[in-house]
């Protein structure tokens, strides 16, 4: 099945068609929806269905990263997993895409905690509109693959079935943190001034990440994907939550599929390496695509058919189990 993001454009990730169009081009039915968290921030989230004959077989709940969105390639690869007949549903993190800010600012998470909270809670509503003998699973890339692992360890409404990490942020890459003087100060920085945005980095996110020029510019072509860099009490966070999932890379009991590209400067490839080394699941399986880039939707057609082909046919063979066993 080919990935929708073959029909896209520098401009659009529709391609020439509107988003009506699109989605019943592909047989998906689409609603979005705002909600307000505890802390009183509006939050957007979405959801696409595989519209009959196609059966719901599973659901997946899709977890972006750090300063990305759930309306822009992660909604093409959503659009790919409803099609194939899973009901997909995703949310933008605070301060990200359409959702309000904390204090009203952009990509400002100074504490990831109350993140997974929306995370869970949005998407146990969301499981909850479908019989419990639907298996469930997350998926994750970069910064939400670490909110991801901490979505199953910390638990919710249930079990989920199986867990997908797409370019983990299990440890940020050496060649991306900011130079050490600044990394060794940034506690200090954060303290003093918690939302100063002149934390350096080795590259812009999208200049490392999207290997085909093209995509590259439709990641920059968002208008709700921000251009700034990381504030100070942000990125002093992204470290610690690096910090203690790898401390907890022994408590990973699920069904896991790790995909990393081997050439990732944002997220470093070993630290995935090590994910699945320690975890305990007694299902999971790696794939480390040489010449790869950080963002695996970023890389020419056959590679991106050949990277999500494999994942989708490791979610059918979970849900095809998981109606086995039920």
């Amino acid at each position: 099945m080919v990935h929708p993001i073959a029909e896209a454009n520098e401009t659009s990730p529709f391609g020439s068609l509107t988003p009506t169009e699109f989605y019943t081009h592909h047989s998906v039915s689409h609603s979005t929806e705002f909600i307000t968290n505890s802390r009183g921030i509006k939050l957007f989230t979405q959801s696409w269905v595989p519209l009959p004959p196609t059966k719901i077989i599973g659901i997946v709940a899709v977890v972006h990263g750090y300063t990305g969105e759930s309306s822009w390639f992660v909604q093409l690869t959503s659009v790919y997993f409803a099609k194939s007949g899973f009901a997909t549903c995703a949310i933008d993190h605070q301060g990200h895409g359409f959702s309000e800010g904390l204090d009203g600012l952009m990509t400002h998470i100074p504490d990831i905690n109350p993140v997974v909270d929306d995370c869970i809670n949005f998407f146990d509503s969301f499981r909850l509109k479908f019989p419990d003998s639907v298996p469930s699973f997350l998926y994750a890339e970069s910064l939400g693959g670490a909110i991801a692992l901490l979505i199953h360890l910390r638990g919710g409404l249930k079990p989920w079935d199986g867990l997908i990490l797409n370019g983990s942020m299990c440890g940020i890459s050496p060649k991306f943190k900011p130079p050490w003087p600044m990394e060794h100060f940034l506690s200090i920085v954060a303290w003093v001034a918690p939302t100063w945005q002149m934390v350096p980095t080795r590259g812009s996110i999208p200049q490392l990440s999207f290997k085909v020029d093209w995509k590259r510019k439709l990641a920059t072509a968002s208008p709700r994907r921000t251009r700034a860099k990381p504030r100070a009490a942000t990125a002093l966070e992204l470290m610690r939550v690096c910090r203690e999932v790898q401390d907890r890379f022994d408590e990973v009991n699920i069904p896991l599929l790790i995909v990393h590209g081997e050439d990732d400067l944002v997220c470093d490839p070993a630290l995935a390496e090590e994910l699945y080394r320690r975890a305990p699941s007694k299902d999971k399986v790696i794939k480390v695509y040489p010449g790869m880039w950080h963002q695996l939707i970023g890389e020419p057609e056959e590679s991106v058919e050949l990277v999500f082909g494999e994942m989708l046919a490791w979610l059918k063979t979970r849900a095809e189990k998981a109606a086995v066993i039920e």
